[in-house]
């Protein structure tokens, strides 16, 4: 199975930028769903933006909209998490997680579609 390495996290106050790349180690192709999750302490996962195929669509989490920027890189194999304004409460563990076999229509999928997740880049946001 493809691995997934996501890198670029770390800790930045208030209204910094920080850009999370998600990493496969081989081809995979533009066909797949992308999404980046994040899981705060003692709080559920969250799916806060997702790169779906067919024509290419990208779709955001209300608490993360008009700040986040997802993207794909084809030629490097990297879906990258661009993150602006940062807040607080954008603090996390943050994940990358793929699905190459279904498809999804609308929105961030659900935890539940992707089948294949990496380990996650720490995000701490200072205030």
């Amino acid at each position: 199975q493809v691995q997934l390495v996501e890198s670029g996290g770390g800790s930045v106050q208030a209204g910094g930028s920080l850009r999370l790349s998600c990493a496969a180690s081989r081809y995979t192709p533009s066909t797949n769903s992308v999404g980046w999750f994040r899981q705060a302490p003692g709080k559920g996962r969250e799916g806060v933006a997702a790169v779906l195929p067919g024509p290419t669509r990208t779709y955001y989490s209300e608490s993360v909209k008009d700040r986040f920027t997802i993207s794909r890189d084809n030629a490097k194999n990297t879906v990258i998490l661009q993150m602006n304004s940062l807040k607080p409460e954008d603090t996390g563990m943050y994940y990358c997680a793929s699905n190459s076999r279904s498809s999804w229509s609308w929105g961030v999928p659900p935890a539940q579609f992707f089948d294949n997740w990496g380990q996650g880049t720490q995000v701490t946001v200072s205030s």
